[in-house]
C-alpha cells in the first residue's frame, strides 16, 4: 500500500493489496483512482481487483475504474479491462460507456493494446457490445501483426457463441479459413482452434479440410507452439484420408510428434495414427502397420514415467488403445506391474490393463505378480487383484487350472476379505467351465463360516445349489443360511430361494420341509417384489408340473463370456477418436456428460398445446401417428385404448389463470411454484444408531441435488454436533460435496435438526448396471457420529426426478424425430391406478411435473376414442440422459397409461417410477 504522504510504495509482493481493512475504504479507493500519480492509480486498481477476487462487491466503483482506461500504460489498461469483464454482466448499461475506449484501443499503434481491446470485447458477453465488436474484429483479423490476428481468431469463436448469425453475416468464418493459409504458424493454430470450436458449438463441420488446407496444416505443425500442435492434430484426427497412400503420408509427417515432451501432443499424435491405421487396412500395407505398431509402444511407455496424475490419464487412454489394438503393447506388460508407491487409482488402472494384455505366454509371470498384490494392506487393491486372477482364468482356458491353484493358496491364508473375493471369482470360473473344477468345492465349504458379505454369500449359495448332488450335506448347509433369511441382503435371499428349489428338485425326499419354508418366507414374509414374484413362480411350477420346473430351474445355462474387451466396437471407435479428451478418461462419448444448450427462440410463439404437428410437413402428421401405432404392436386402438378407463376431457377449455400458471413457448402450463420439498422416509431407527433417528429424502435446490436429513436425537447420551457422511458407489455416480455435517447449534437429547448435504456427480462413484438389467435405485449411506465414534448404515431409494434439468424441454421437431428413432425394445409401459383427482387433469399434471423439470411438449385427443387424450412430456437429466413419455388419460376413471422411451434403457425404469410417483402424489 502507498504511504500516507502519497508517494508510491517500493517493491514487494502484490499480496499487500489483499490486506486492507480500513474504515471508509471505498471512499479512499475512489480518491486514489482519481489521483494524478500513475503509480498510486495502478495500486488503487490492484486493490480493487484484489477485493473483487476475494468476493467483495466493488461494483460501486465502476465509473471510477472505467475512467482509468484512458491511459497509455498497458499494465493499468489490463487491470481495468479485467475489472470490466467481471462486472459487465451486472452493469451492462455502464459497460456501454467503455465502447468508445475499446474502439479507440482497437486502432492503437501498439499491437498489444489492439489485441487486448479485441480480446476484452470478446470476453464481455453482453449482446449490445457485440454490434460494436464487429468492425474492430474485422480489422484485427487482417491486422499486420500476427499477435493481433491470432487473438482475433479466438475472438470469433467467442462471438459465435453469443451471436452465430452475426458471425455468418460478416463472413468471419471465411476469414478464419483464410487464416489457415497465414504465414505465422500460431495464427494458423488459433484459426484451426476457432473453427473446431465453432464446429462443436454449431454441430456442423465448418473446418472442411481440403488437400491444400491439409498441406498448410502439416507445414504449420512443425513450427507452432505445443498447444497449437494439439489443435492441429485434433483436426487431422477428424479428417478422412482419400486413400491408404494419403493416410500413410500424413502419418509420416505426424510420427515425429510421438517424441514430444508434452504428453498432450503425444496422445493427439497417437490418436491421428490410430485413426489412419484403420484407413490403411491390411494387405499391401501390413508391413507399414507393423512398423507403426512398434513405433507407438515406446511413447506410451514413456508416459508411465510421469507424475501419478498424468500416469492415470495415460492409463485410461491406453486402456482404450489396447482394446483397439492389443498387439501394440503385448510385449510391454511388465511396465504395467504396480510399484509400491503408486497411488491406488493408478494401481487399479494398471490391473485393468494387465488383464487385457495377459496371454498364455506371460500368464505365469502375471500370476506371481497378482499373488504378491493379494498380500498388500490396501483392501480394495487386494480384492481387485484376486478378482483379476479369476478374470485371467475366465479369459485363458489353458491357464484356468493354474489360476485356481493360486486362488486356493490365497483361500488357505484365511484372510477374510481374500477368501470372500476368491469365492466370488470361483463362481464365475464354474460358470465359464461347468463340470470341470468341482473338486475344489469341499475346500470352499470349509470356509462357509467366514462369509459375511452379500456377494460372497450369494456366490457360495449358488455353488451349493448348482452342485447339490455332489455335496453330501447340501441341505444342511442351505438350512444354516435359512436361519437368518429375513435379515439377509436381497441378492442372498434370491440365491437362497433358487438354490433351495434346485436342491429340492435333485433330492425331494429330504428337502420338502425346507423348500416349503423358504417359499413361505419369500411369498408371505418378504416385501421385496422380485423375491415375491420368483417365489410365486417356483411355487406354481412345483405344484403344477415338477418336470417343467426341472427344465426351467435345472436347465443348461449359457456359458459366461470373457468380458475383458467389454466395449462395443462402435463405441470403442468413437472413444478412440476422442483420445486425449475427457471422453477417453470417462470412457463415455461426449454427449453422455456434456450438455450443450440448444439454440432457438425462447419466447412464446403463441402455439397451443395441441400443435405438436404444426411444424410437420403436410402429410407427415398422419404418418407420425401411424408409426407410433405400429411401434405399439397394433393399430391406433391398441395404442390408446386403456380398457374401461374414462377421463375428464378439458383440453379445449383449460383455465391457466385458476391454477396460477402462465403458458410457455409451446402453450404448455408453467407452474409458479416453489422448488418441491423432499419426500422424507425413516431410514434408521434409534436402536441401530446410538439413539439417533434418521429420516432422509432427496430434492433439487437451484440445480443442485440435495440429500435432506432429519436428525432426531431420541436417546443419545450427548448432543449431536458433527456427523461425517459417505456414500457407497451407486448407479447415479453421486457422492457428497463435503463429508462433514455441522449441527449448529448441536442437537440436544430430545431435539431434532434438518440438514442438507449437497451431492455431486463423480464418475469414479458410478456403478454400471449389468447388461440388460435396470439401474438400482438404492443408495447406501454410512454416517459416523464424530462425538461418539459410532458408525451406522442405511439404504434409501433415490428420487430420480431430482436429477432432471431445467433445459429438458425438447423442441417439437426434435421430440418427434427422437420418438420415431428409438427402438421398440427401449419402451417401458405401465398403468397407474387410484390416482387423486388432480392427477387426471392434464393441466394440473403439467403444473406438477413442471415443478420437477418435466415439460409438456404437446397434447391431443385420440381419434375415434371418445374422451381419451394423450399428453407428451420430455425430461433431461443433468448428466445428459433424455427421456420422453406419453401419458394417456380417459374421461371418468382415476388412472393413466404411461409409455416411456429412452436410449438410456438402464435408467428408464427409474424415470418411469419417478413419473408414476409424482402422478400419485
Amino acid at each position: 500500500m502507498a504511504p500516507k504522504d502519497g508517494t508510491p510504495s517500493g517493491g514487494g509482493s502484490d499480496s499487500r493489496f489483499f490486506n486492507t481493512n480500513k474504515k471508509g475504504e471505498m471512499h479512499e479507493l475512489r480518491m486514489e483512482l482519481h489521483s494524478t500519480d500513475r503509480n498510486i492509480k495502478v495500486d488503487a486498481v490492484k486493490k480493487v481487483i484484489a477485493s473483487m477476487t476475494v468476493g467483495k462487491d466493488v461494483s460501486m466503483l465502476f465509473t471510477d475504474v472505467l475512467n482509468c482506461a484512458q491511459t497509455a500504460n498497458i499494465e493499468l489498461k489490463k487491470l481495468v479491462y479485467l475489472y470490466l469483464i467481471n462486472y459487465a454482466k451486472s452493469q451492462p448499461e455502464l459497460t456501454l460507456l467503455a465502447v468508445n475506449t475499446f474502439v479507440k484501443d482497437a486502432s492503437d499503434p501498439n499491437p498489444l493494446i489492439r489485441a487486448l481491446a479485441v480480446r476484452t470485447m470478446g470476453c464481455i458477453r453482453v449482446d449490445r457490445i457485440t454490434e460494436y465488436l464487429c468492425e474492430p474484429l474485422g480489422r484485427a483479423l487482417r491486422d499486420e501483426d500476427p499477435y493481433v490476428r491470432k487473438t482475433a481468431a479466438v475472438c470469433v469463436a467467442k462471438l459465435y457463441d453469443i451471436a452465430p448469425e452475426l458471425v455468418r453475416e460478416r463472413g468471419f468464418i471465411e476469414t478464419l479459413h483464410d487464416l489457415i493459409s497465414d504465414s505465422n504458424p500460431s495464427v494458423v493454430a488459433n484459426g484451426v482452434a476457432a473453427l473446431s470450436e465453432i464446429s462443436e458449438t454449431s454441430g456442423r463441420d465448418v473446418m472442411k479440410i481440403s488437400a491444400s488446407v491439409l498441406q498448410k496444416l502439416l507445414a504449420a505443425l512443425n513450427e507452432c507452439t505445443e498447444w497449437g500442435q494439439v489443435f492441429i492434430l485434433d483436426s487431422l484426427a477428424k479428417y478422412t484420408p482419400a486413400d491408404a497412400r494419403e493416410a500413410e503420408g500424413i502419418i509420416e509427417r505426424v510420427t515425429p510428434r510421438l517424441q514430444h515432451a508434452n504428453s498432450a501432443v503425444v496422445m493427439s499424435a497417437v490418436k491421428v495414427i490410430l485413426s489412419y491405421m484403420d484407413v490403411m487396412g491390411g494387405g499391401a500395407h501390413a508391413d507399414s502397420i507393423r512398423a507403426l505398431t512398434r513405433k507407438l509402444a515406446p511413447p506410451l511407455v514413456t508416459l508411465l514415467n510421469s507424475e501419478p496424475e498424468i500416469q492415470y490419464v495415460a492409463l485410461r487412454n491406453i486402456n482404450l488403445i489396447v482394446q483397439k489394438r492389443p498387439n501394440i503393447l503385448e510385449n510391454e506388460i511388465k511396465v504395467f506391474f504396480c510399484k509400491y508407491n503408486d497411488p491406488i487409482y493408478v494401481k487399479m488402472e494398471k490391473l485393468e490393463i494387465i488383464i487385457k494384455l495377459v496371454s498364455e505366454k506371460n500368464i505365469d509371470q502375471v500370476l506371481l505378480e497378482l499373488k504378491e498384490y493379494a498380500t498388500e494392506v490396501d483392501v480394495d487393491f487386494v480384492r481387485k487383484s484376486v478378482s483379476a486372477i479369476g478374470r485371467c482364468a475366465v479369459k485363458l482356458d489353458r491357464a484356468a487350472e493354474r489360476c485356481i491353484g493360486v486362488l486356493l493358496e490365497l483361500i488357505q491364508t484365511k484372510v477374510n476379505y481374500v477368501v470372500q473375493e476368491s469365492v466370488i471369482v470361483i463362481k464365475d470360473i464354474f460358470r465359464r467351465y461347468p463340470n470341470r473344477y468341482e473338486s475344489i468345492i469341499a475346500t470352499l465349504c470349509d470356509n462357509l463360516d467366514t462369509l459375511d458379505e452379500p456377494q460372497a454369500k450369494a456366490a457360495m449359495i449358488w455353488i451349493i445349489g448348482e452342485y447339490a448332488e455332489r455335496i453330501d450335506n447340501a441341505d444342511e448347509l442351505l438350512d444354516a443360511f435359512l436361519e437368518t433369511f429375513e435379515e439377509e441382503d436381497p441378492a442372498v435371499q434370491l440365491q437362497l430361494l433358487t438354490a433351495t428349489v434346485k436342491c429340492f428338485l435333485k433330492n425331494p425326499e429330504e428337502t420338502q420341509d425346507m423348500v416349503q419354508r423358504v417359499l413361505d418366507l419369500a411369498t408371505e414374509e418378504s416385501d421385496n417384489p422380485d423375491l415375491r414374484d420368483r417365489g410365486f413362480i417356483y411355487w406354481r411350477l412345483l405344484s403344477t408340473d415338477p418336470e417343467a420346473a426341472k427344465l426351467v430351474v435345472l436347465g443348461d445355462k449359457p456359458v459366461i463370456e470373457d468380458d475383458t474387451f467389454r466395449l462395443e466396437p462402435n463405441l470403442l471407435n468413437v472413444l478412440v477418436g476422442q483420445i486425449a479428451t475427457l471422453s477417453s478418461i470417462y470412457h463415455k462419448p461426449p454427449e453422455a456428460f456434456v450438455v450443450r444448450a440448444k439454440r432457438g427462440a425462447t419466447g412464446s410463439d403463441g402455439m397451443g398445446v395441441g400443435d405438436l404437428g404444426d411444424d410437420i410437413e403436410e402429410g407427415d402428421e398422419e404418418e407420425y401417428e401411424d408409426d407410433n401405432d405400429v411401434n405399439r404392436g397394433g393399430g391406433g386402438d391398441d395404442l390408446l385404448d386403456i380398457g374401461g378407463l374414462s377421463m375428464n376431457d378439458n383440453a379445449a377449455s383449460s383455465n391457466y389463470g385458476n391454477l396460477g400458471l402462465e403458458p410457455d413457448m409451446f402453450g404448455a402450463p408453467t407452474p409458479s411454484v416453489a422448488e418441491p420439498e423432499a419426500r422424507m422416509s425413516k431410514v434408521c431407527a434409534p436402536e441401530k444408531s446410538g439413539g439417533i433417528e434418521l429420516w432422509a429424502g432427496f430434492r433439487q435446490v437451484q440445480g443442485a441435488v440435495k440429500l435432506e436429513l432429519d436428525v432426531r436425537n431420541i436417546s443419545s447420551n450427548v448432543p449431536v454436533s458433527t456427523l461425517a457422511i459417505q456414500l457407497n458407489k451407486n448407479s447415479f455416480g453421486l457422492s457428497p460435496a463435503a463429508q462433514q455435517i455441522m449441527c449448529n447449534p448441536p442437537i440436544p437429547v430430545g431435539g431434532s435438526g434438518r440438514h442438507s448435504v449437497e451431492l455431486v456427480v463423480n464418475p469414479a462413484m458410478l456403478v454400471q448396471a449389468p447388461a440388460g438389467q435396470p439401474a438400482s435405485p438404492q443408495i447406501q449411506v454410512a454416517i459416523k457420529n464424530m462425538t461418539t465414534g459410532l458408525v451406522f448404515y442405511f439404504a434409501v431409494n433415490f428420487a430420480f426426478e431430482v436429477l432432471f434439468s431445467p433445459d429438458g424441454a425438447l423442441e417439437r421437431a426434435t421430440f418427434i424425430e427422437s420418438w420415431k428413432s428409438i427402438d421398440d425394445k427401449k419402451e417401458l409401459y405401465g398403468t397407474v391406478s387410484d390416482l387423486p383427482p388432480a392427477s387426471t387433469d392434464i393441466d394440473q399434471v403439467a403444473a406438477k411435473f413442471k415443478a420437477h423439470h418435466i415439460f409438456l411438449i404437446a397434447r391431443r385427443p385420440v381419434p375415434n376414442a371418445e374422451g381419451q387424450e394423450v399428453a407428451y412430456f420430455s425430461m433431461r437429466t443433468t448428466t445428459g440422459m433424455v427421456f420422453m413419455a406419453e401419458l394417456t388419460f380417459k374421461k371418468g376413471v382415476n388412472a393413466a397409461k404411461v409409455c416411456l422411451k429412452t436410449e438410456q434403457i438402464a435408467y428408464g425404469v427409474q424415470a418411469k417410477v419417478a413419473l408414476e410417483t409424482l402422478l400419485r402424489s
